[in-house]
This record gives structure tokens, sequence and C-alpha cells, in this order.
């Protein structure tokens, strides 16, 4: 059986075309942001020299938040004029070991005082400088997706299609150190629908969800936690 040019050309150009679209729009993302205040947490309430610190959780390690997404959220929230005065998660543990460290570290607010009436624990965290714990909680996973690539061997390229739908859910539960109070929480949801056309060659139209995710949560974080006095 013969193969039409004009078909073929016309089927390829028409694939191409689809790519083209595919290229200007990229990967589609649409996030949402909820937050829930239990305290007012303003520069008000802070001096020179308190800092935040971004710790994750640690009590489920096949479900820890990445290390990627923390220093992605640390380093928006200390940059620019109205950047935070911010600690490690590595130095915060140093200082205040073993305090924090996963079999002592408190799960919920409620167990912070007692922790803080241990002996030496209030001064440690007092010379850390650290004014507000972050507990960030979450994860970004595949939750769907279909379709298939082939390629040819011999060389001719590779021809079909594939997309994968993600999301990006994280939580910031923030802890007022010097009043042992939630000031309050931020939660984040991302999600998008990556997309790969392959007509010779693979493009993957990547929906970066984890970036929205980290935007908006540290957006959030920096609003809640550096704004002024009313």
């Amino acid at each position: 059986m013969k193969t039409n040019p004009v078909h073929s050309r016309a089927t390829a150009l028409t694939a191409l075309g689809a790519a083209a679209v595919m290229l200007a729009t990229g990967g589609c993302v649409t996030s949402r942001i909820e937050q829930s205040r239990d305290t007012y947490a303003g520069s008000g309430n802070m001096i020179d020299g308190e800092a935040v610190v971004l710790l994750t959780r640690r009590v489920n390690n096949e479900r820890q938040t990445e290390a990627g997404f923390s220093n992605c959220v640390g380093e928006l929230l200390a940059e620019g004029e109205t950047g935070l005065e911010m600690r490690t998660e590595q130095e915060f543990l140093d200082s205040l070991f073993p305090w924090f460290e996963p079999r002592y570290a408190p799960n919920t607010v409620a167990d912070l005082p007692v922790l803080l009436e241990k002996p030496g624990v209030a001064e440690r965290i007092a010379d850390s400088g650290v004014r507000f714990i972050v507990w960030l909680d979450g994860e970004t996973e595949t939750i769907d997706g279909g379709g298939s690539i082939s390629c040819d061997l011999t060389g001719m390229g590779c021809l079909g299609f594939q997309w994968w739908e993600k999301d990006s859910s994280y939580e910031a539960a923030i802890w007022d150190l010097k009043t042992a109070k939630s000031a309050g929480i931020i939660s984040t949801d991302a999600t998008g629908t990556s997309y790969m056309p392959a007509i010779v060659i693979p493009i993957p139209l990547i929906a970066r969800t984890k970036a929205a995710a980290c935007k908006g949560l540290a957006g959030q974080l920096k609003e809640f936690l550096g704004e002024p006095d009313v």
C-alpha cells in the first residue's frame, strides 16, 4: 500500500501545529492557598535578631517533605528588602540537640510548653534567636497519566503523546516560641497537567506544580510573619 505524500505531509504539519500551541501555553497549573490565623504574628511583635526556621516533618520517612521544597521556601522568605531573618534547619537542630530530633520533637503545639520546661531548652532557643518555627508537611505526587510514545530504532524518530497530572500539596504550621502557642496554618495545593508530544523528538511541556506551591506558600508566609502592626 502506497502512502499519499500530500496526506502524510498534512498530518505532520497538523501535529506540529498542535505541538507548537502546547509549547506556547506550556503545562497548565492551578493553585489554591488557604490561611488560618490563631494569633497575631507580625513585625510589630518581633525585634531585631529574631529569626524563623523551617523544619520538615520526620515522623513518616516515606512521606517526608522534600528538602528541595523547604530550601525553595526558605530562599524566597529571605530574599528582597522585606526578607525575613532565617536559620537553617541543620543549625537549629544542632543548637537544640537532641530536643528536635524525631524521637523528642513535639508533634503538636500542645507539646511545646512541656519541652520548654525541660532544663536548658528555653535558654538554648533564646540563644538561637529563633522566634517562629514553621513546620512544613506535604509532598508532590503523580495522580494520573496516560498515552504512549514509540520510537523507531532505525533512527527515524519518535511518534506519540503522553500526559501526566501532578498534585503538590503542602502545609505550614507556624509556632511562636515566645508565647508557646500556634500562630496559624497556611496550606497550598497546586495541580497541573504536563504533556509530551513526540513528532520525531519528544518535547516535554512541564507543569511546575512544586514551584507554584513554593512561590504561593512563601508569599503567604512572608505576609503572615512580616505584616506590620495596624
